[in-house]
């Protein structure tokens, strides 16, 4: 018998960072700074991320291209390599990402790519703890609860047959 179903999630929206508590406002604007730092001679699409810790502790990342096409890392896994390098056992609980093209930060939040989606959800996995999503843009900035909704029907170590090597 043939099935349809549907995948759907929600997520909050604001319209200004103002709106934000004071901890999702200070991780964006971490995010924002983080872009300043970015590498994106190619693309002049800059990325900055920023990942809370459960102690509070921020870690920044960037995007950082390359000539040599696809040596490049994402800001998002840079942040999360970051953070898990050089403070395991401190638990990612937020990230906030924010984008620069060539006119500013972008209007619309830039959501994470597929690769850095997989990543991402590793980590939320690895830690059996949702981690929050935070994209931001001039005109709005959304919240997304955890991380798998990103990514519906993700793969995942709970495949049968697969094996962790």
């Amino acid at each position: 018998m043939i099935k349809t179903k549907n995948i759907s999630f929600s997520y909050t929206e604001f319209e200004k960072i103002d709106e934000l508590d004071a901890g999702d406002r200070e991780l964006l604007i971490s995010a924002m700074k983080a872009v300043e730092n970015a590498y994106a001679p190619y693309s002049q699409f800059k990325v900055g991320a920023a990942v809370r810790l459960e102690s509070g502790t921020i870690i920044a990342g960037t995007n950082i291209e390359n000539a040599a096409f696809p040596s490049g890392i994402c800001a998002e896994r840079s942040a999360l390599a970051g953070a898990v390098s050089n403070h395991p056992g401190d638990i990612p609980v937020a990230m906030a990402i924010a984008a620069n093209n060539t006119e500013g930060l972008t209007d619309d939040p830039v959501s994470p790519c597929g690769n850095c989606r997989q990543v991402i959800i590793e980590e939320e996995y690895r830690n059996g703890k949702p981690l929050r999503i935070i994209l931001g843009g001039k005109r709005k900035i959304r919240i997304i609860e955890k991380a798998t909704d990103l990514l519906p029907l993700c793969f995942t170590m709970k495949f049968p047959g697969f094996t962790p090597r």
